[in-house]
């Protein structure tokens, strides 16, 4: 990966809906090394999926929550059986195993506290669980998808020909 990538990330992660010609005028390459470039960037598994990212509250989903959980069970089958039922729970967007405090972190979306206690009799209805605890968003400071990328250490320098 190199300073031209960089580049094309970075247009990427802010607007997925630029044409190729755009992005390769945007970092110097015309419209067939920037495809290729674009190509290999996904196959190599670096660009992930290209998503329209929605507003919550415009659609109804105004309550952020964050669940943290504890579980005295920390075997691979309860993992396993917890994973895939929260994994498949719609109003879950993030899921995470915790070091520290907490064994597992979830940010949950839903349109307001009655949405919110049904989904979360649904959580402790799956398994034994020692502690659940929600703290609630009172507002959104900041919110983006675009991962920060890295800078010159990692950037190798790109071949004459632009490949």
């Amino acid at each position: 990966m190199d300073a031209i990538d960089l580049k094309i990330l970075a247009l990427l992660q802010n607007d997925a809906t630029l044409s190729i010609a755009q992005i390769g005028e945007r970092v110097g390459l015309s419209q067939t090394p920037c495809w290729k470039r674009i190509q290999r960037l996904e196959a190599d598994g670096v660009i992930d999926r290209r998503v329209a990212v929605l507003d919550p509250v415009k659609l109804g989903l105004g309550l952020t929550v964050f669940v943290s959980i504890e579980t005295s069970d920390h075997s691979r089958e309860w993992l396993e059986r917890f994973a895939a039922t929260v994994s498949g729970m719609p109003e879950v967007l993030e899921f995470y195993r915790m070091a520290g405090d907490v064994d597992y972190m979830l940010r949950v979306v839903v349109a307001d506290m009655q949405a919110y206690d049904a989904f979360y009799k649904r959580l402790i209805a799956v398994l034994p669980l020692k502690n659940v605890t929600s703290r609630f968003a009172m507002e959104k400071v900041k919110s983006t998808t675009a991962l920060p990328l890295p800078t010159a250490p990692f950037i190798q320098p790109v071949a004459a020909n632009g490949k």
